[in-house]
């Protein structure tokens, strides 16, 4: 598993902000809310997010193959059932090659510290994506 010593300080700041916007599906309604992380590095945060937010269904992906395998890693270690197998995408692509995602059905598109380390049209796919996938009153989350 990759580790990170700056992703182990930042997740509990970061939860106490994502739990603002996790506690309702956009509609208010219960019920499971899909979350899609784009560049989740070595999965700690992926991991850790999800076993505290049980109500989302966390969908982590990466362009780095290695990182997957250490996002799935984390997943099974931690034993967090509502992380989903990772996927490998490139944000840069355009939306319809990100796994499926459909217009309108993400809650929350999260994002963290990808934009201050790649290139601009990483950061331009990501909010061109967002503005398609996200659901009405869905929340595009970004740090770094």
């Amino acid at each position: 598993m990759q580790t990170s010593l700056a992703a182990e300080r930042n997740k509990g700041p970061i939860l106490e902000v994502l739990r603002e916007y996790a506690g309702a599906g956009s509609s208010g309604a219960p019920g499971q809310l899909r979350v899609l992380e784009v560049g989740a590095g070595g999965g700690l945060h992926a991991a850790h997010f999800a076993r505290a937010l049980p109500r989302t269904l966390w969908q982590p992906t990466d362009i780095d193959p290695q990182a997957l395998r250490s996002i799935s890693a984390y997943a099974k270690a931690m034993q967090v059932p509502n992380v989903l197998p990772p996927i490998l995408l490139d944000v840069a692509q355009g939306w319809e090659t990100w796994g499926g995602a459909q217009p309108a059905t993400l809650d929350l598109l999260v994002s963290i510290n990808m934009m201050h380390i790649a290139e601009l049209r990483c950061t331009e796919g990501l909010f061109k994506g967002a503005g398609v996938l996200l659901k009405p009153g869905g929340v595009l989350f970004t740090y770094g």
